[in-house]
């Protein structure tokens, strides 16, 4: 049995710590994916597996600032470093395979390094997993800023890219294209003017649940959930889950795989962003709410 302590920086089969902040986990042929932030020397994305969600082998830092890139029908902007050669910034990276294509498809949000007026989606493919992505440059879906997201992937295929845009006041809702290479149409704008950040979405009992976080920088907020019938149909009014502070965390996405339901979570370090830990909360379904459990430590069978 694989223990994990929540809010700690928790490590690989090598015993290195695991870089992969704001990620996003997939399942795929016996393995589990875990693809996040890597902001050390040139990298950008890590990526790690497991057969049993608690003991990880970094299996490569598949996007970088040396990267192969490569245009696409959809014009971008094809830049993985500055002009003065810094680097550019990538977060939240994001996953899907697409059984159609037979790619995996990473979007994630993109700043030029220097500030966050660019507030784009850049966009990365493989042909495997764990390989090198190729990145193919990024761009503002219809014009409109794109900082914080996520994506989703309902039961018969169909994507969706949600992403925090008005300069954070909103929370936009893109259905992608069927290959995953583009936004297709603008389906939502949701909960106008309230600051939405970190959003993850979840299927649970025929039920779509999206998770998200105030915007108050490094420090930990209240995290609110909002539930609907289908990913295009009507959306509640926010709700509140977890304690003040989401249990000292903010949402990074949620997995759904074997009758259990996990929220990961980022335990932000404002001091040392090296040093910041992650968390995993069980979830449930009471009534027609969402119950997030506080617990120390999660165990994972073998």
């Amino acid at each position: 049995m694989g223990i994990l302590k929540n809010g700690a920086l928790w490590t690989d089969t090598d015993g290195a710590p695991i870089h992969a902040h704001g990620g996003y986990m997939i399942s795929f042929e016996g393995y589990y994916y875990w693809y996040g932030e890597d902001r050390r020397e040139d990298y950008y994305v890590s990526c790690y597996r497991s057969k049993n969600l608690s003991d990880w082998e970094f299996r490569g830092h598949v996007l970088t600032a040396s990267s192969k890139t490569e245009a696409y029908r959809v014009r971008t902007k094809i830049r993985l470093r500055r002009e003065d050669g810094g680097k550019v910034n990538l977060e939240r990276p994001k996953v899907l395979y697409n059984e159609r294509t037979k790619k995996f498809v990473m979007w994630m949000h993109f700043e030029n390094g220097k500030d966050y007026h660019d507030a784009a989606v850049g966009i990365a493919t493989c042909n495997t997993p764990d390989g090198a992505f190729t990145y193919h440059g990024h761009f503002n879906p219809y014009g409109f800023m794109s900082r914080d997201c996520t994506l989703f992937q309902d039961d018969d295929g169909t994507a969706y890219f949600i992403s925090a845009a008005r300069d954070n006041a909103d929370l936009h809702m893109y259905r992608l294209t069927d290959d995953y290479m583009n936004v297709d149409t603008l389906v939502h704008r949701l909960w106008q003017g309230e600051y939405r950040e970190a959003p993850a979405v979840v299927k649970i009992g025929g039920k779509y649940y999206m998770l998200s976080s105030f915007c108050t920088g490094w420090a930990p907020n209240q995290g609110k959930y909002a539930v609907a019938d289908s990913m295009e149909g009507r959306w509640s009014r926010l709700r509140e889950i977890g304690d003040e502070t989401t249990y000292r965390s903010q949402p990074t996405f949620v997995l759904h795989e074997d009758g259990k339901v996990l929220y990961y979570g980022d335990r932000w370090n404002a001091e040392d962003y090296f040093a910041s830990g992650y968390v995993v909360y069980p979830l449930h379904v009471e009534g027609d709410g969402l119950v997030m459990e506080y617990v120390e430590e999660m165990a994972f069978l073998d």
